[in-house]
């Protein structure tokens, strides 16, 4: 039977540095995780559960639903606190495991890229989503659009 190591580092903390950075950082872990978990349990609800369930999620559906307010924010906020939680939750595995100071600023350096890419690449998509494409099928649109 195996088991799982014990993490090898120590909490560094600098001289310089005085701040309750991890404190803080362990409860935004709490916080968002029970956000999220409404957050999502929502969204389950309304795409899957009421109405026809997963056959009316398509193109149309969600252009309809992103076309309020309410849902891109909602969408948005399910979008930063999962990325902000996930990435968080990785950089202490990191602190945990990476050995050599050099390959924890790499893997932080990336996910810190990867993170950031993520997020602007979402609310990108969140409020640029154009729910009445030129050029698209009457049947591939919601009711709301007017043919071009």
């Amino acid at each position: 039977m195996s088991t799982i190591e014990a993490p090898r580092t120590q909490f560094r903390r600098s001289r310089a540095t005085r701040s309750n950075y991890e404190l803080w950082s362990w409860v935004f872990m709490r916080g968002s995780g029970l956000l999220l978990i409404a957050l999502v349990f929502g969204h389950l609800l309304v795409n899957l559960v009421l109405g026809e369930g997963i056959k009316q999620v398509d193109f149309a559906f969600v252009a309809g639903k992103w076309a309020s307010p309410f849902w891109q924010t909602w969408d948005l906020m399910m979008l930063w606190l999962a990325e902000i939680h996930g990435a968080n939750g990785v950089r202490t595995i990191i602190n945990d495991y990476a050995e050599k100071d050099r390959t924890r600023f790499a893997l932080k350096t990336l996910l810190l890229a990867s993170a950031g890419l993520i997020l602007v690449l979402g609310t990108l998509v969140i409020f640029t989503f154009d729910p009445c494409p030129t050029g698209a099928a009457t049947a591939d649109v919601p009711s709301f659009c007017q043919t071009r």
